[in-house]
């Protein structure tokens, strides 16, 4: 015998990491200010407690007219205190060039991508989510 469940429906998890997917952005270092990122993803993975702080993943980019993102991992270091858990282990589709034209190493390209991260209302965004209970089943998008 079969019974009729209720079924509720929940919207997909957009993985923090998808930014890898996106097509690669060209993009002179210079002008990473100009990209004007906003949150799109905050994914609570560990949600804390007295022997473990909170962590998870974040995604700030500008999907228009640019789709350009960079992502990375977070850790709550005290109540209220956020911090980027590897400031080397960002995720991005962007490709950074310098002011010739070269191709910059992993470690220039994180360098420019950390000083964008600083500009970033990003803790906020975090310490909103992990309030308001989200980040854990559905994708958070606040603009």
């Amino acid at each position: 015998m079969l019974r009729d469940r209720a079924v509720t429906r929940q919207a997909p998890i957009t993985p923090t990491w998808i930014v890898c997917a996106w097509p690669p952005l060209m993009w002179q270092a210079q002008c990473t200010p100009e990209l004007q990122f906003m949150h799109l993803n905050t994914r609570i993975l560990t949600p804390g407690d007295a022997s473990k702080p909170s962590a998870g993943q974040t995604l700030w980019g500008n999907p228009e007219p640019h789709a350009a993102g960079v992502a990375w991992d977070w850790v709550q270091i005290q109540q209220g205190v956020f911090a980027m858990a590897d400031p080397m282990g960002l995720v991005t589709n962007l490709r950074l060039i310098g002011a010739r034209g070269e191709t910059l190493s992993d470690q220039q390209v994180a360098l420019y991508l950390n000083e964008l991260v600083r500009t970033l209302p990003w803790q906020n965004e975090v310490q909103r989510v992990l309030q308001n209970g989200e980040g854990t089943a559905l994708a958070q998008v606040h603009h």
